[in-house]
């Protein structure tokens, strides 16, 4: 039977009702009712329950998500998802510095370069770990004298016993191995690159949310996407309309996906953070809102601030805190995080302690532990590119994208290709595998090319 992820409304009210619990909604009484019954909770980690429920609990689950919708947040005075709401309730918002810098060509290309190869490269060291519990990534790299880990995973030296019970990403593991790698697979993480770049090829850096909804319905096949993004491609083809399609029965609202759609955002915004966090902010909606959104401006500010040239990561990070409400959830986790990367020099101390703090709570693919974990592994990095893909990865939760976000902040400090260990970027091949556009096949230099040449543009 034809299971659809993440849009079966038996298997969203159990997400709902943990977000409400995030975002101080008091949803006691619908989850008794759901309770009552029968209804499932949210899947651990797939993204469909195993079994079908009846018509009856579905239509319920359609109700109850409804009205959960309706309940009132006791945090939406500090965490707005419209722009302007946000930038009022930050002091310190880094506003244009004007007219645009004048950028050297090929030394900001092959900082561009740089950042596109440390993200392939960071995402594809978390793929075959991804949806795995971090004491079984402990024990594969361990098992392959890989820990604390500095490369690639590898079946080879595992024993069979201990590969049956944490078996790989079933979908990863056939390319992203040490020994199955053979360029760049293809990836949500490297997709939403390439559409943030068709977007400002064909819609310019004052592009529209309903313009990126454009250009996800023209190049962006259904199945390439998951959780937030899924639910609000089904809602634009419902109908509905941003930003209503982030909203609408999507439980997945404040996960990690608008973040990883972020960094195009930043690397055409270089040294202009606020610009980044602003462009960052209109592609989020469509999907995300309060912290989810974010989690994006976050990142996009961070990136934009190393795009700029600024080599310090931690003045990178700083910048990316002053375009987010400072009494955010996300905030207070990323200050959090930045303070135990700071005081712990064991970094799998720093990763249990975050886990302690969000693990019970929160769903590995929500963007608060994610976006905590990628300040804590880049803070306790100092801007080494092994050390804050390996850091990250090795943090668990989203792997694959907490480590793609980390490989491209690292990257543009590296300055160019050159500075990355080849270990890393020579089994990506210059060759990166995707079904959006016309991309498939595409070099990480062509891509830097195309990049620039948006972020030439006024």
């Amino acid at each position: 039977m034809l299971r659809l992820t993440w849009v079966q409304p038996e298997d969203l009210v159990g997400h709902e009702l943990r977000q409400a619990a995030l975002d101080g909604r008091e949803a006691s009484a619908v989850a008794a009712r759901w309770h009552a019954a029968g209804g499932p909770p949210a899947p651990l980690a797939a993204g469909a329950s195993a079994r079908p429920v009846s018509r009856y609990l579905r239509l319920l689950a359609n109700d109850l998500l409804d009205e959960l919708a309706e309940l009132p947040s006791s945090l939406a005075d500090d965490e707005p998802s419209d722009l302007a709401a946000i930038q009022a309730l930050c002091p310190e918002w880094p506003f244009s510095p004007g007219a645009p810098a004048a950028w050297d060509g090929p030394v900001f290309e092959a900082r561009l370069e740089a950042a596109w190869l440390g993200r392939a490269a960071g995402c594809l060291l978390g793929k075959p770990v991804e949806k795995l519990p971090l004491d079984a990534i402990r024990a594969l790299a361990r098992a392959a004298g890989n820990w604390p880990l500095a490369g690639w995973f590898t079946a080879r030296g595992v024993p069979a016993e201990l590969l049956a019970e944490h078996p790989w990403n079933r979908r990863s593991a056939a390319t992203s191995l040490a020994e199955n790698i053979d360029g760049m697979p293809e990836d949500d993480d490297l997709n939403y690159p390439l559409l943030a770049l068709l977007v400002l090829r064909r819609h310019g850096r004052r592009f529209t949310t309903a313009d990126v909804a454009r250009v996800w319905l023209d190049e962006l096949p259904a199945g390439r996407t998951f959780t937030a993004e899924r639910i609000a491609y089904r809602n634009l083809l419902c109908g509905l309309e941003p930003p209503l399609t982030a909203r609408h029965r999507n439980p997945f609202r404040e996960w990690i996906g608008a973040l990883i759609r972020a960094d195009a955002h930043g690397w055409t915004n270089p040294g202009d953070p606020g610009a980044a966090a602003a462009q960052a902010h209109r592609d989020a909606a469509l999907t995300h809102t309060a912290n989810g959104v974010y989690a994006a401006m976050f990142t996009a500010a961070v990136i934009a601030a190393a795009a700029g040239g600024e080599r310090d990561v931690h003045a990178c990070l700083r910048a990316g805190l002053t375009v987010v409400p400072p009494r955010s959830r996300l905030v207070r986790a990323v200050r959090d995080a930045v303070r135990l990367a700071r005081e712990h020099a064991d970094f799998d101390t720093v990763v249990d302690l975050l886990h302690a703090a969000h693990g019970a709570t929160h769903h590995w693919v929500h963007a608060v532990p994610n976006t905590a974990l990628l300040a804590a592994a880049l803070t306790h990095a100092d801007g080494d590119f092994t050390a804050s893909i390996c850091r990250a990865v090795s943090g668990g939760w989203d792997t694959d994208s907490v480590g793609a976000t980390a490989g491209s902040v690292a990257g543009l400090l590296a300055g160019s290709p050159r500075a990355l260990p080849e270990r890393w970027t020579a089994p990506l091949k210059n060759r990166l595998a995707t079904s959006v556009g016309d991309f498939d096949g595409t070099g990480f230099d062509t891509l830097a090319r195309l990049t620039h040449l948006e972020a030439s543009r006024p």
